[in-house]
Formats: C-alpha cells, sequence, structure tokens
C-alpha cells in the first residue's frame, strides 16, 4: 500500500490569480501549489494529497490523522509575530491564515507521530512550529551572503551545503551536496528537539532533525522538489515516503 502525503498549499484570498489566468470570478480565493512537489512524491512512491486551507482545526485534525506524511511547501514569509517578533520593513509578504493552518498541521502531525518534511519556507513552519524563531532577512539581521539566486534554472545548484557527521541528512546525502537557493530568510534559533543538521558554506542553517516525534522528521531550506529529476535530490523524498510506509505499517 503506498503511503498517503499531504502536501501543504499556498493560499491566496484577493482576485490576483483569477485576473492573471482569466479564470473565476471576483472575491474567489485560491488554494495551489507548484507541480514539482507532486510529482517528486508520487516518483518516490507516495500517493499526493493536496491540503487546502480548511478553516476548521477539528476537520484540519481529523484530515492529517488519516495521512501517512506531511510535506510542507514552499511559498511566503511566516509571520514574525508568531516566534515572538516584530515585523520589520524588510520582513516579505505574510498569509495568516496559512500560517495559522501549516503551523496547526505540523503540531498535530508530530504530535500524532507523523513523518514530516519541511521545504523552505517548511523548514522554518517546522521550526517556528517548535518554538523556534526564523531570521526576518539573511543579509541584514545576520550578515549572511544573498541567498535569493533567481538568475538560474530551478535546477541549477548555486553552492554546496555541508551536512553534520551522524545526521540523517548526512546519510541521504554524504558530506556535501550541491543545493539551489530562493530564500532570504532561515532557521536562526533552533526551537525544542531540534537540531541544525546542514548549514550553507556561509554558514546559514539549511536542515533541521527533529526529535521526540517519528522518525523522520526533517527541513530543509533548499528545494530539492525543483531538483527531484536527479536521483540524487529524489533520495530526500525516497527516504521520506519510506519512512512514511514503514511507520503506517506498524499502526
Amino acid at each position: 500500500m503506498k503511503p498517503m502525503i499531504g502536501i501543504s498549499c499556498m493560499y491566496n484570498s484577493g482576485n490576483e490569480i483569477g485576473r492573471a489566468t482569466g479564470m473565476g470570478l471576483e472575491g474567489q480565493d485560491w488554494n495551489y501549489v507548484s507541480g514539482d512537489y507532486v510529482y517528486a512524491v508520487r516518483r518516490a512512491g507516495g500517493i499526493p494529497v493536496l491540503l487546502p486551507h480548511i478553516g476548521s482545526k477539528e476537520v484540519l485534525d481529523d484530515l492529517i490523522d488519516r495521512l501517512d506524511g506531511l510535506l510542507v511547501t514552499g511559498g511566503e514569509d511566516v509571520d514574525p509575530q508568531r516566534y515572538g517578533q516584530r515585523m520589520k520593513g524588510y520582513c516579505g509578504a505574510i498569509v495568516p491564515q496559512r500560517d495559522e493552518e501549516d503551523l496547526a498541521a505540523v503540531r498535530r502531525a508530530y504530535q500524532t507521530g507523523k513523518c514530516i518534511l519541511g521545504i523552505c519556507r517548511g523548514i522554518q513552519i517546522l521550526n517556528v512550529a517548535m518554538g523556534g524563531t526564523v531570521y526576518q532577512d539573511l543579509e541584514k539581521e545576520g550578515g549572511f551572503a544573498h541567498h535569493m539566486v533567481m538568475q538560474s534554472p530551478k535546477e541549477f545548484p548555486s553552492h554546496q551545503d555541508r551536512f553534520v557527521e551522524g545526521s540523517l541528512l548526512r546519510s541521504i546525502f554524504g558530506a556535501e551536496h550541491s543545493v539551489n537557493s530562493y530564500h532570504h530568510q532561515a532557521v536562526r534559533e533552533p526551537g525544542e528537539n531540534v537540531t541544525v543538521t546542514a548549514y550553507s558554506e556561509d554558514g546559514v542553517p539549511e536542515g533541521i532533525e527533529v526529535s521526540g516525534g517519528a522518525p523522520f522528521v526533517v527541513g530543509v531550506q533548499w528545494h530539492p522538489e525543483m531538483m527531484s529529476a536527479s536521483e540524487d535530490h529524489l533520495a530526500l523524498f525516497r527516504a521520506f515516503v519510506d519512512a512514511c510506509k514503514k511507520e503506517s505499517q506498524k499502526a
């Protein structure tokens, strides 16, 4: 039986998407996600299930309980109020409705022993759900190099990440691996049970692993789904889906 993997959707309550695509009517809201996440999960052996904005914690909890794993995708910045800070001018756009549901989904999945994979915004949501914080801007708050490398194709690596010895990520990728880079925020202070297990060349936390839940609760700052045509990057999704399958068989 293939495991069912929930994939969080982006959410837009405005009319911009309908106007841009010529679909829908004024006043509609939208749930959407890049196909790269869906295809990566499918190719890794999972059944992708899109998680829309639901607006009910009870229904969301019931849905998470029926899944075998949770994939939290990229998107807008996390509201700094979620980690006890005031928003600075260099923070990007936020979507409070999505913050609410992504954090609730991660907490429910973690509490019920589900495997979790967070990507880009997803690693930040995972860390914030565990009580950690985020750099609102890597260059301004951390003095790091520019990491929003939009000039290159999505599958093209822009730098090397180094993985901590003994970590799950190192067992998947080895000591170093080339990754792409499309972010201006990252994990700052790790939350409870969170260990940073990957760093960029200039020291930005780019991978975390969370103990105390399922054996696979991992976040990465780059976008492996964009690079999953390569078996090297699909390996992360295979490890995630395999872990989801093993945990579901125990239940």
